[in-house]
């Protein structure tokens, strides 16, 4: 009996020392950091493109998803490797204050104005998103706004602005500014029974509708451009320059490519890629 318990101490230990040097060893893995939106995770694309990657390269990746406002102030920061983003406008400020490298296209999709079925601004069928919001603006229609820097909440104020108008003047009850990511805003937009600007990546994986429908769409204007780019190693030392570097070849490679025109809910393609090489 002694002998059986000592045998079972020595097998116990050799698990725990086995199991110890399995962490430290995946601890050890190579991985980067990629500070991206909350669209490109909400969606689902990551869930299907990041496997790929990292079975083709041996590179895990960590995601932070965030607006894209603040995905760059966190790459400013320097902790992140890549950007995964889409307003074009903040990216090129990013690289001309020197802390990106190359920025690329990478892939689309397009934005859509959701809204209650009974529509109370009657926009409906629209293709027009800025006669769409003027509309909502006069009936003061209840209207979700991400309010987040990301670049949703950017383009809806682009659009605003277009449209002629002066949400400092004109919001108030009706305009509800939430600060959350596309997710969230959703739902505070479905149990507000109210309208609000979303990215069609996220509406289509978005469960929880309940009254809500797609209203305005088609309009060129709702072109949603995403885009990739490497944070400069000049200006931070600690990114990871060469696994980062594969992760942009990678997405901008064929395979890449591929593996975001094969995203699809319910057989609808959510990303349409149009990687730029440098």
């Amino acid at each position: 009996m002694a002998l059986s318990r000592s045998f079972g101490r020595r097998a116990m230990l050799a698990l725990v020392a086995a199991c110890t040097l399995v962490a430290c060893v995946r601890a050890e893995d190579p991985y980067i950091t990629v500070a991206s939106t909350t669209s490109t995770e909400q969606s689902g694309l990551f869930g299907h493109l990041l496997p790929q990657f990292s079975k083709a390269s041996g590179i895990q990746v960590r995601v932070v998803a965030l607006g894209t406002g603040q995905a760059l102030d966190l790459a400013r920061r320097g902790d992140a490797d890549v950007v995964f983003v889409h307003d074009p406008a903040a990216e090129q400020k990013f690289l001309d204050e020197g802390h990106g490298v190359q920025r690329h296209d990478v892939m689309y999709n397009d934005f859509v104005l959701i809204g209650p079925k009974d529509d109370a601004a009657k926009v409906a069928g629209s293709k027009d998103i800025l006669e769409a919001l003027r509309k909502i603006r006069d009936a003061q229609a209840a209207f979700v706004s991400r309010g987040d820097k990301s670049g949703t909440h950017a383009a809806e104020l682009r659009y605003w602005n277009a449209a002629g108008v002066d949400l400092d003047a004109a919001r108030g009850p009706w305009y509800r500014d939430t600060g959350s990511g596309m997710g969230p805003a959703l739902n505070t937009a479905a149990s507000m029974n109210a309208y609000v600007l979303a990215d069609r990546a996220t509406w289509l994986s978005f469960k929880n509708r309940r009254a809500l429908q797609i209203v305005v769409e088609g309009d060129k204007r709702l072109f949603n451009q995403y885009g990739v780019m490497l944070v400069n190693p000049a200006k931070h030392p600690q990114v990871k320059q060469q696994a980062g570097q594969k992760f942009l070849d990678w997405v901008m490679s064929t395979a890449g490519q591929q593996a975001i025109a094969g995203y699809r809910i319910d057989g609808q393609q959510l990303f349409f890629p149009n990687a730029t090489k440098p």
